[in-house]
């Protein structure tokens, strides 16, 4: 039996790239998760629906029952886990079930049961199965590496966003002083104003409320060039963190390169640990290649300087 669950939690878990049982079983839930949220697209056009909706309610069954089954297997497996924080039969299993991946893998097959008790509006779930397409980040690893960079700085874009908020509150309290008077339908309230100043601190200018006195027109022309930069500003926190994790990361593996070539050799059990580490850091085999290329050339250098003078080696 622990056999059986560490083969099990090998296939669902470990996702070794030389397993084919475990890469069979990736495959076969990108697929299935691709075909579920391609599914209820479909179905949001009614007459799809009621063609084809004895198919789509079976392949919906179908699909629950693979991702019901899915569960209990990760939820079973997972004291299979390295360290000690779920290898209690009881308590470890019930902080997994608590994990942000397992709450998400209930969350995209309750909309199946809660329609069984008929209470719940059947708009409402078939949305909320659109949130299956969040399982996919467990197989991408460049997803995985957005998701820890939204985490580290989640700070920084926190305070950017409190500041663009009150961007947002102030202009519409500027532009409703402004034209509230002349314009009471589209500015009677800073609430009615809000939509304006989201509209247009964000440039997409819709046109269908715009300022028509002086003083509205400045503030609109004001907060225009303002908020070409405060809209911008998360784009850039993110976009420099994700630079910034895959410079670690590289960095990473690079240390670890650098460690195995001290002996100037990389051993079987050397290749298996840069594997592991790749993996690990979801570092494509271009990358790896590239910083184990340029690992060998600096160590071809380092023995071509003395190390006594500093000077170099070369007879040419």
């Amino acid at each position: 039996m622990h056999t059986l669950r560490h083969r099990t939690f090998e296939i669902l878990e470990a996702a070794k790239e030389e397993d084919p049982s475990s890469r069979l079983c990736d495959g076969f839930l990108i697929v299935l998760i691709s075909l579920n949220i391609l599914a209820v697209i479909l179905e949001s056009v009614s007459s799809l629906a009621n063609a084809y909706g004895d198919f789509f309610h079976g392949f919906e069954i179908f699909s629950v029952t693979v991702f019901s089954v899915e569960y209990g297997a990760r939820a079973w497996a997972c004291v299979e886990r390295p360290g000690l924080k779920y290898h209690h039969p009881l308590w470890g299993r019930f902080r997994y079930l608590l994990t942000p991946m397992a709450l998400l893998d209930l969350v995209v097959i309750l909309p199946f049961f809660l329609a069984m008790l008929g209470a719940v509006d059947l708009r409402f779930l078939r949305v909320l199965r659109l949130l299956r397409v969040f399982r996919l980040t467990r197989y991408s690893s460049a997803i995985r590496l957005l998701t820890d960079v939204l985490k580290d700085e989640a700070a920084n874009i926190g305070a950017s966003l409190f500041i663009l908020l009150m961007m947002v509150v102030l202009s519409a309290s500027l532009v409703y002083l402004a034209e509230s008077q002349v314009q009471p339908d589209a500015f009677g309230s800073i609430p009615d104003a809000l939509w304006w100043a989201v509209i247009t601190m964000t440039s997409i200018g819709y046109g269908d409320v715009v300022p028509i006195t002086n003083v509205g027109k400045i503030f609109g022309a004001t907060i225009g060039i303002i908020s070409v930069g405060m809209v911008a500003l998360p784009t850039g926190i993110i976009a420099s963190g994700f630079n910034q994790a895959l410079h670690q990361r590289k960095q990473a593996y690079s240390e670890l390169i650098d460690a195995i070539l001290e002996d100037g050799k990389i051993t079987e059990e050397d290749h298996d640990r840069l594997h592991e580490m790749r993996e690990q850091l979801g570092l494509s085999d271009r990358e790896a290649a590239a910083i184990l290329n340029s690992a060998h050339h600096q160590l071809r250098k380092r023995k071509m300087v003395c190390p006594h003078c500093g000077k170099s080696m070369s007879t040419s």
